[in-house]
């Protein structure tokens, strides 16, 4: 299992759009807005690689601190009963006791990417292709409905395995997918 954790902000990602000759597409937007929706998600893959499970908790005006990655892997714990092998990068956020104590013996297996090395994470394609597909050019006004938006496009990720399978596959690393 991939864990990794992300930010959405208020700003739309702007690209090439297309619109009626003559006219200029327009994005209007909150200036100086700072608000953001923090992300934290995991790739389950099951020991039988048949089909791969995508999970997420959105925090809206939050970072993704330890004790929020604690809360997202007890409740992934609970959620999936079955010792964990957990694949994440090398964030301070998890590393340590926090995170050591909420995973009981026998529960989970940590292991770490190497440091900067964001393209062996599966997950970084998950959040860039959610920042520039369905959630670019989307200039939205409130909070709320930024935190509606991204989980609506990451629920709709969760039903792709061609897509989820592709960001494994784009990491290079050997999980021999079937």
């Amino acid at each position: 299992m991939f864990l990794d954790e992300s930010g959405m902000l208020m700003a739309p990602l702007v690209r090439r759009s297309w619109s009626p000759r003559g006219q200029t597409p327009v994005l209007r937007q909150r200036g100086r807005s700072h608000q953001k929706v923090s992300a934290i998600a995991a790739l389950c893959i099951p020991p039988t690689r048949d089909r791969i499970a995508l999970y997420f908790r959105l925090h809206a005006q939050a970072n993704i601190n330890a004790e929020r990655a604690m809360g997202f892997l007890e409740h992934l714990q609970r959620q999936l009963q079955t010792p964990l092998v957990l694949i994440w990068d090398s964030a301070r956020i998890h590393k340590g006791a926090p995170i050591n104590q909420c995973l009981s013996p026998g529960s989970a297996h940590l292991e770490y990417l190497p440091p900067y090395a964001p393209e062996l994470n599966p997950l970084e394609y998950l959040w860039a292709w959610l920042k520039t597909n369905p959630l670019a050019n989307d200039p939205v006004i409130d909070l709320h409905l930024l935190a509606q938006r991204t989980r609506c496009a990451a629920k709709s990720a969760q039903h792709r395995q061609d897509l989820l399978r592709g960001f494994l596959r784009h990491t290079g690393l050997s999980l021999r997918l079937r």
